[in-house]
């Protein structure tokens, strides 16, 4: 799986993954009271609304991206209707050939943990019979409890050919609060990072391994210690856009084959509609909106790769 995404992002020239993080607030009226007449003002209206939000970002942008990220936080706000929406996300996405990382974030131990990896990247076995659950491609996953929160998702990556991200530093302010802490002299994010790679060479891809890390972009002093540290994994970026990361910072979370990274931006783009920069597409035309976003960001992107001698 790590090397259909890394040849999707060479085939569009776009390392992005879109964050489809839909919010009620993000989803232009119209689609809201289409779906609340349809099922009414309730938790499985609101489920329809994002479902169709989503599906029309996706048809507006599949043929421009690698890869999408549903962040499932969103949906289960709306209980089982809410999972509902995410799971028919995945599926549909899937179906226009989009690599689907599973912004889920789960860290436990033991079978808890594996009955996680088993639900989002596994199959489950009823009787005589076997089923995908949620099935993403990847996901990511709190290593703060230890390898004995990892190592069971790992084991079901490797059955699979599927891949994680975990988290190493994040871009929320107050990540330093514990990331920064110094343990041994070192910063806790360094360690983890060091950590990710070792896990990496347990399950190789090609030339990245599937086991990936998560590197804010807006701390990027740290992402260019970090990328030295996890030369062979591939590193999931939040924090652009919308969170005040800039184009010029991610340089060097790539490495100089121009690889190593996938940018992700999330209300920029699904929400891009309701920025002055697009404002002119107005509701109506939110998926154009969104469309057009994308283009920016690929552009933007490897502009600043091009200066940073990476392309």
């Amino acid at each position: 799986m790590i090397q259909q995404l890394i040849n999707k992002i060479q085939k569009t020239e776009a390392p992005i993954v879109v964050g489809l993080d839909p919010m009620l607030d993000y989803i232009p009226e119209q689609i809201k009271e289409k779906a609340y007449k349809e099922k009414g003002e309730t938790l499985a209206g609101a489920a329809e609304a994002i479902w169709q939000f989503n599906k029309g970002i996706v048809d507006a942008t599949y043929d421009l991206i690698p890869a999408v990220k549903p962040q499932i936080a969103m949906y289960e706000q709306f209980g089982i209707e809410g999972l509902i929406a995410y799971k028919k996300t995945i599926e549909y996405c899937k179906e226009k050939g989009l690599v689907v990382i599973g912004d889920i974030k789960r860290g436990d131990i033991g079978s808890t943990s594996a009955a996680y990896a088993v639900g989002h990247l596994g199959k489950v076995t009823v009787g005589k019979n076997t089923y995908k659950g949620f099935d993403e491609d990847f996901a990511t996953v709190n290593p703060y409890l230890g390898s004995d929160g990892v190592k069971p998702f790992i084991d079901v990556c490797k059955e699979e050919k599927k891949g994680l991200f975990i988290l190493v530093k994040t871009s929320n302010p107050s990540s330093g609060e514990i990331q920064d802490k110094l343990v041994d002299g070192k910063p806790l994010y360094e360690l983890i990072g060091e950590m990710v790679s070792e896990w990496g060479r347990e399950h190789m891809g090609d030339s990245y391994s599937y086991i990936g890390a998560v590197v804010g972009a807006t701390y990027p002093e740290m992402g260019k210690i970090l990328r030295k540290l996890m030369p062979k994994t591939y590193i999931l970026v939040p924090g652009y856009g919308a969170q005040g990361g800039k184009a010029e910072d991610l340089v060097d979370y790539f490495n100089k084959d121009g690889l190593g990274a996938i940018v992700s931006s999330s209300r920029g783009i699904i929400a891009a509609y309701k920025a002055k920069n697009y404002e002119k597409f107005g509701p109506e035309a939110y998926a154009d909106a969104s469309r057009q976003a994308v283009i920016d960001m690929r552009e933007e992107i490897n502009t600043a790769l091009v200066k940073g001698g990476i392309k």
